[in-house]
Parts: C-alpha cells; sequence; structure tokens
C-alpha cells in the first residue's frame, strides 16, 4: 500500500508543481517564440482548460478502468507532453504540450485521492491525507521558486529537462508498486454529458482567465461565461436524470450531504487564495519593489517548507480528535494571513512579508489536511470516484476564479491611481491592498464553514 500511495503522491507532486512553474519563465518563452504576453498566457489557460474538461470525465474513468491503467495512461501522457515541450520548435508545438501534460494531471489528482479513501484504513487515514495535502498545496507554492533558480541559472528548457528523468522514475515504481486488483465494469459513455461538460467547465474557465481583458473587449468573456453557466445548467440536469438509470457521466449525489458539500466550497476558497496569493506577490514585489525574481522564490520557499514540515502533523491531529481542532484555526490563520497582506506598503520589511505569508500557508496546510480527509467521510465507498471529481473540479475552478479575482482587482485599482498621477509602485500596492480585502473576506467565509465539518464515522 505504502508504494501504491508514494508513486501516486510523488507523480502528482510533480505534476501540480508542473501547474505553476511556467509563471517566471514566461518572459524568456515570450522572447524566444516572439510572442505577446496575451498568447504567453494561453500555456496557462490552456493547461487550466483542459484540466478543467477532463476532471468531471475521471468518475466514469475510476469505475470503467483500472488503477494501474490509469496511472500507467496518466504519466505516459504527462511524460509525453514534457518531451514534447523540450524540444518544442515554435509556440503552438509548446502549448499542444502543455495539454498533453494537463490530461495526465487531470487523472492523476482524482486518482489520488480515490485510492487513498479506498486502501488507507481510517485510524491513518488523516496523517496520509496531510502528506497528500503537501502534493495539492505546496507544488504551487514552490514552482515559481524551483522555475526562478532553474531559469536564472540555465534556460527555460531545462524545467522540462530536468522534469523527465523524474517522471521516468515515478512510472517505473508505479509500474512496479500498482498491482492491486481493481474492480472495473462497462459502462455507456453518454456522448451528450461529456459534450456539455466540456462546454461547462471550460467556458467558465475561459470566462475566468479572460475577464481581465473585459474594459477592452467584453463580448469574448461574456459569451463564454453565458454558454458555460447554461451548459453547466443542462450538464447538471441531465445528470440527475441519467443517475436513476446508472448511466451518469458524473454522479451529483454527493452533493447531499452537507460535510461534502462544505469541503467544495471551502478547498475553492483555499485554492483561490493560495493562487492568487503566489500570482500577485510577485508582481507588486518585482515591479514595485524592486526584487529580483531569485529573492522573491527564496521569501516564498519557507511558506512551502513549512506546510512540508507540518501537514503530517495536522493529519494526526485529524486522526485523533477529528476535523475541527485542524479546521476551524486553519480557517482562522488562512483568514489572518490575507487580513495581514492587506497591510503591506512599499516601506514594509522583507521579513514581516515572509512571516505573514507563513501564517497563511500554516493555515492552508491545516486546511487542506482537514479538507481531503473530511470531504468524502459521510459518501458512499461506491461514490468515492465521483465525489473526487466533484472535488478536483472545485479546486481548479477555485484555483481559477481566486487568480481572476486577485488579479483583476490589483489592476484595476493600480490603472485607475497611476491613470490619476499616482507613482506605478503606490498604485500597485493600493491595488494589493484592495485584492487581498477580498481575499480576506473569502477567508473569512471559510471560517464560519469550517464548525460545520462533521468527522469520519469510525469503522
Amino acid at each position: 500500500m505504502t508504494g501504491i500511495i508514494g508513486a501516486l503522491a510523488l507523480g502528482a507532486f510533480v505534476m501540480i508543481l508542473n501547474e505553476t512553474v511556467l509563471t517566471v519563465a514566461l518572459p524568456s518563452i515570450m522572447a524566444d517564440y516572439g510572442v505577446s504576453a496575451a498568447a504567453g498566457q494561453w500555456l496557462t489557460t490552456g493547461f487550466l482548460l483542459t484540466m478543467a474538461v477532463v476532471i468531471p470525465l475521471t468518475g466514469y474513468l475510476l469505475q470503467r478502468y483500472t488503477l494501474r491503467g490509469l496511472f500507467v495512461f496518466a504519466l505516459c501522457s504527462f511524460l509525453v507532453g514534457t518531451v514534447l515541450a523540450i524540444i518544442a520548435p515554435s509556440f503552438g508545438v509548446l502549448l499542444a504540450a502543455r495539454v498533453i501534460q494537463a490530461v495526465g494531471t487531470a487523472i492523476v489528482m482524482p486518482l489520488l485521492m480515490n485510492t487513498t479513501l479506498t486502501l488507507v484504513p481510517f485510524q491513518h487515514r488523516g496523517m496520509v491525507m496531510g502528506l497528500n495535502s503537501i502534493v495539492i498545496s505546496v507544488g504551487p507554492a514552490i514552482g515559481p521558486t524551483v522555475s526562478g533558480v532553474i531559469v536564472n541559472s540555465l534556460s527555460w528548457h531545462w524545467i522540462f529537462g530536468l522534469m523527465t528523468p523524474l517522471v521516468v522514475i515515478i512510472l517505473v515504481l508505479g509500474i512496479i508498486f500498482i498491482k492491486v486488483p481493481s474492480a472495473t465494469r462497462r459502462l455507456p459513455v453518454d456522448v451528450f454529458s461529456v459534450i456539455l461538460s466540456a462546454l461547462a467547465f471550460g467556458g467558465l474557465v475561459y470566462a475566468l482567465s479572460t475577464i481581465g481583458g473585459a474594459l477592452e473587449n467584453p463580448t469574448v468573456p461574456l459569451v463564454s461565461g453565458v454558454i458555460g453557466v447554461a451548459a453547466l445548467a443542462l450538464f447538471i440536469t441531465r445528470q440527475v436524470r441519467l443517475t436513476r438509470t446508472d448511466r451518469e457521466l458524473l454522479n451529483l449525489r454527493p452533493f447531499k450531504n452537507r460535510t461534502f458539500t462544505l469541503s467544495v466550497v471551502m478547498i475553492m476558497i483555499a485554492m483561490g487564495t493560495l493562487l492568487g496569493t503566489v500570482v500577485i506577490l510577485p508582481i507588486f514585489l518585482q515591479n514595485g519593489s524592486g526584487l529580483s525574481t531569485m529573492t522573491i522564490g527564496m521569501m516564498l520557499l519557507p511558506g512551502g517548507l513549512v506546510q512540508i514540515a507540518v501537514g503530517p502533523i495536522f493529519g494526526r491531529v485529524f486522526d485523533r480528535h477529528g476535523p475541527r481542532p485542524v479546521l476551524i484555526p486553519g480557517a482562522l490563520m488562512l483568514a489572518l494571513g490575507q487580513w495581514l497582506f492587506t497591510t503591506i506598503h512599499p516601506g514594509t520589511e522583507l521579513g514581516l512579508i515572509v512571516a505573514f505569508h507563513t501564517i497563511f500557508c500554516i493555515g492552508l496546510a491545516m486546511l487542506m489536511t482537514g479538507l481531503l480527509s473530511a470531504a468524502l467521510s459521510g459518501v458512499p465507498q461506491q461514490l468515492y470516484g465521483h465525489g473526487s471529481a466533484i472535488f478536483n473540479t472545485g479546486q481548479q475552478l477555485g484555483g481559477a476564479i481566486g487568480t481572476t479575482i486577485f488579479v483583476t482587482v490589483m489592476s484595476a485599482v493600480a490603472a485607475a491611481e497611476t491613470g490619476a498621477g499616482s507613482a506605478l509602485v503606490d498604485g500597485l500596492f493600493h491595488g494589493a491592498h484592495f485584492a487581498f480585502i477580498v481575499g480576506g473576506i473569502l477567508a473569512t467565509i471559510a471560517v464560519l464553514c469550517a464548525p460545520f465539518i462533521k468527522g469520519p464515522q469510525r469503522g
């Protein structure tokens, strides 16, 4: 069992790290291929779009195919995309490589969560989920640090070059250790549900990723958002109807459990504030304070290291005392971190910013551990695959929403202030101030939700 979870966790860590690893490398990639910032952003947007389309399908895939088969497919897909990224002769090929990588990433995350819930005994589940929380939250947090070191020392190609042997090793480990029998069943695929799912989640993520330019061209995000919402309504209606005949693509019955529903809301807030913070901190510190990429990366590193250290500890607390002793203080620290960020100004000492980020990261580690462990505690085991798919879709949507809100608010305030004659540095810091106020409000909502999360029934 340890080998199975270990292989899945290592694979997921590399893949989630890859999700944010290009944020620092984008200027170099744009210069090499001669593309604009808007085009370069598609390396992230295309990745998120693919994830949003594929993850809802994993509830079906986990029932139809074996654990080993899905793992090998996911790792091979990611490996092909990574190798293609190394040799990409054009920007279009690099974008295609990112899409192929995203397919593997979208499958591995629900696979890790579903396998942990199925194989790990209840009394050790919190500790293992604490380790899994490191995969989900630390990967995106240290991605910019890793890429900053590599880009400063070598070139952006080495980001994928160094990743390749790791993926090969993890694939071999998975083939060796993942040998448990998996119960599969032949299920018909409802093609219309697949189309609706792609339009719904793809449309929503695309609308969110393009909303920053809504003032200049509101048509694209508006049309995409309308299509996404309409398709989502049709998708939900169709899944409810197909569930009666056991032909659904994604079973929505986990939402009948209050703990699951609140966990999805809280994981969206956690991922939204995480990715929003990771994206805008480097922007205003680099452009406003003139700090180097390497310095900013090193500033974000302590928070990630603290998460690695405390994740398993909070997992043991969960195992002994249930979710509330982990989730309530975790939500409070997450909110405290966001409100402390609102006090940052151009003269704030770097040590204080590191301290604020570390407080935020400790809260994030507690939340992730508790939510991963408690989310499916009241959901029947036969619905674990569907619940994992919903939970991971929530993570991706939450990350996309959070990033969009933080960047849009900061950019709008900064543009308004610089247009009125303020200095760029003041505009950026004031914009970040308002963005973190929004983050603080969202995190406070998580504080209100935390006491209502119930623990697993022992048995």
